[in-house]
């Protein structure tokens, strides 16, 4: 199977509804595979949370997300063989305006994070 990268989404997405994503992400640490493949073309992968509102730092549990996120993004990224850095939001307003990108620091080189 040929995916070309992940799209993140944020559990305060009207798209998610419960669904529309193939890992969930929750604020207490785990996550849960979807039982469906939700696109042929690339993984889904939703944070449970709401990241459109302006916020001066993360919380511990956004943080744990975020390393957790990261971690995944490395595994699939080499079971499926596409770049760790291939990772897109949902849409403009999803993940939302405040999506903490610059914390997905992927290195498979060094396993940074």
């Amino acid at each position: 199977m040929q995916f070309y990268g992940i799209v993140i989404h944020h559990s305060a997405c009207s798209a998610i509804n419960g669904k529309g994503y193939d890992f969930f992400i929750g604020k207490n640490g785990i996550i849960l595979p979807s039982s469906e493949q939700t696109d042929p073309l690339y993984i889904h992968i939703c944070l449970e949370g709401d990241f459109s509102g302006k916020r001066s730092e993360l919380t511990a549990s956004e943080k744990e997300q975020l390393f957790l996120l990261n971690k995944l993004v490395l595994g699939l990224s080499e079971k499926y063989s596409f770049e760790p850095g291939d990772i897109f939001p949902h849409s403009i307003s999803c993940p939302g305006a405040f999506f903490p990108w610059s914390q997905l620091v992927i290195s498979p080189e060094d396993r940074y994070h």
